[in-house]
């Protein structure tokens, strides 16, 4: 069963409900006794960019016993035409109802799908809150970066997977098919007691939600199964990387071949929620590496190959690497590096990628002065940034795009003064080096307090300060050649909200999705006015989420998630950025102690 030609030629990119790419497998729905539906909750070309999606559609697949199929957020106009013809949401490979499947796992990196986890289960007709299903539903889980605070969606989901899933997927997978029933549904109850007794699950029915002074959330475990603290489960070595990358009928967001050559970063910016939660640095070797690029450039046809990191210059064999594939492969291939951390070596290896084209370089410096460099601790030396621009420029490069933020701790006027006369360096720069074929975009975001990092306890700024703020830099910079982009204060704001919520904040948003919410992170449909109004009707103060100091010792909603990282180590840091003390790189410098050194580092 697929969705009839007469609905596809209605709907805006119909091949994104098709399925039967290259790369895409169909096992037997009648002789796999597991089923499990796979979900990024946002449009196919977000969802089939997501490296967690081929990840876990790769080695699911290659469990015995079991299968898995895609499933993503239908865009507005096909979640329309579901809706008006009563048609179930089906899955891509086999066209199978979403509501038959044993499982359907949601892989959570970002706030703003969760509406969408609310439409992909109702357009499959199943409840939305997890205290209304039952034996006949699926069991609804999640797993991803988001969930390390998973309380705003908790009343949503049966079942997290906290941390990297590669550690917990066979027994995890094993206990699901222990307790099917004869009927082939799970016997719900007796594998949530089971599996939270396993590391790195959490089952929040599990628990009883309490209120300090009304205010602060706690927790309290109902049995003896259900632990008082969850610990993230971290993998000692890089899993074997997808080598048969699904390739799209059409483009998506990230339209090439992607290999993970390293997890984890050392370099400790305060701000940086990933930074944090994905500690330690684990990398893949390079013969592993060139082995997985050959697999996939043969089974995709890909001409571009993306090295994945989250700071793909610190990969220690990061140049052995660029020749290695240089070398082999010439000009055939594209290599991207998405992200790199400012330094002397930068510009060397980005100039030596073998790339046939040179469009935008990208350079992060977050913040303007060097005062608050030290306070989020991400010190960038400004002459060496205008060097390796200056040699960008020379090596043939007519796009710099710099992104800097606003709204960090103990930010002022005069560090938005360091913004504009930054950009504008750059800005003489370009018009020496390369005249009007210089192109300079900046980027201005703002700062969200994150769980699990050093700023968790920190206020958002105000709305009027930020509106302030984006006004000076849109006076100085709008007008000088730039071409400027900012974010929206109720984004933010909102943003705020959710990623440090408590379980209140679900009933926020399971309000907001029936008064509409949907692809919230898309600005074309973000309605600030339905989330207001969703908030003032559940009760909720939204400045008291987003825009309060926290006390140090304050019960927070995700204490009970131990991601690795001590507390203890997060105050240490938070002080010193009250001090503007910078904290080196513990690769280059010696442990820091965060909680993770012994078996880790």
């Amino acid at each position: 069963m697929h969705y009839p030609q007469q609905l596809l030629y209605q709907v805006n990119k119909p091949a994104r409900y098709t399925g039967g790419e290259l790369n895409s497998l169909r096992k037997s729905w009648d002789n796999t006794k597991l089923k499990l539906a796979l979900s990024y909750p946002d449009v196919y070309e977000i969802g089939m960019s997501n490296m967690a999606i081929g990840l876990l559609y790769e080695q699911i697949n290659a469990l015995d016993d079991c299968l898995v199929e895609r499933v993503f957020a239908p865009w507005t106009d096909m979640m329309q035409h579901l809706q008006a013809k009563k048609l179930p949401l089906l899955s891509l490979e086999s066209g199978i109802p979403i509501s038959k499947f044993d499982i359907i796992g949601f892989s959570l990196g970002y706030e703003f799908t969760y509406t969408n986890i609310l439409s992909i289960l109702d357009l499959s007709g199943l409840p939305v809150w997890s205290k209304d299903r039952n034996e006949s539903h699926p069991l609804v889980i999640a797993g991803g970066c988001a969930t390390l605070n998973p309380e705003p969606i908790a009343d949503f989901i049966d079942l997290f997977v906290i941390g990297e899933s590669e550690a917990l997927l066979p027994s995890l997978v094993k206990l699901f098919q222990s307790h099917q029933l004869p009927s082939g549904r799970l016997n719900k109850q007796p594998i949530l007691e089971e599996a939270a007794t396993l590391p790195g699950i959490y089952v929040p029915s599990l628990y009883d939600v309490t209120y300090v002074e009304e205010c602060y959330q706690k927790l309290l475990p109902k049995t003896a199964n259900a632990p008082p603290s969850i610990k993230r489960q971290i993998v000692s070595a890089l899993p074997p990387p997808p080598v048969k990358p699904i390739v799209p009928f059409i483009e998506t967001v990230h339209d090439r071949g992607a290999i993970e050559i390293a997890r984890g970063c050392s370099h400790g910016c305060r701000f940086c929620n990933a930074g944090m939660i994905y500690r330690p640095v684990r990398e893949r070797t390079i013969s592993e590496t060139m082995e997985a690029i050959n697999s996939i450039v043969l089974n995709s046809g890909y001409d571009e190959i993306s090295l994945v990191s989250l700071s793909s210059g610190d990969y220690s064999q990061i140049d052995e690497l660029v020749s290695a594939i240089t070398n082999k492969y010439g000009s055939s291939i594209a290599l991207s590096l998405p992200s790199l951390h400012i330094d002397a070596h930068t510009l060397e290896l980005v100039a030596n990628l073998p790339s046939r084209r040179k469009s935008g370089l990208t350079f992060a410096p977050e913040a303007g002065s060097e005062r608050l460099q030290k306070v989020i601790n991400k010190h960038i030396n400004e002459d060496e940034l205008l060097n390796t621009i200056a040699l960008a420029f020379d090596k043939g490069w007519t796009t710099i795009k710099l992104y800097f933020m606003i709204g960090l701790p103990t930010e002022c006027d005069e560090d938005i003064e360091g913004i504009i006369k930054l950009a504008q360096k750059v800005r003489a720069l370009a018009t020496k080096k390369r005249g009007r074929k210089a192109q300079i975009n900046v980027t201005i975001s703002t700062f969200v307090p994150k769980p699990h990092t050093p700023f968790q306890w920190v206020a958002q700024e105000s709305e009027s300060t930020l509106i302030h703020r984006q006004s000076l830099l849109r006076n100085s910079l709008q007008k000088n050649s730039f071409k400027l982009s900012w974010q929206s204060t109720e984004i933010s704001l909102l943003e705020a909200v959710i990623s440090r919520g408590d379980r209140r904040i679900g009933k926020v948003i399971h309000r907001a999705w029936q008064m509409g919410a949907a692809f919230d992170g898309w600005s074309e449909h973000f309605n600030f006015n339905i989330w207001r109004d969703s908030m003032a009707a559940e009760g909720i103060d939204p400045t008291w989420y987003a825009n309060r100091i926290r006390s140090l010792d304050e019960i927070l909603p995700w204490d009970h998630i131990d991601v690795g990282v001590t507390k203890d180590f997060l105050k240490s840091e938070h002080l010193r950025a009250l001090e503007a003390r910078l904290t080196p790189n513990c690769k280059h410098n010696g442990c820091n102690a965060c909680g993770l050194e012994g078996q880790w580092c």
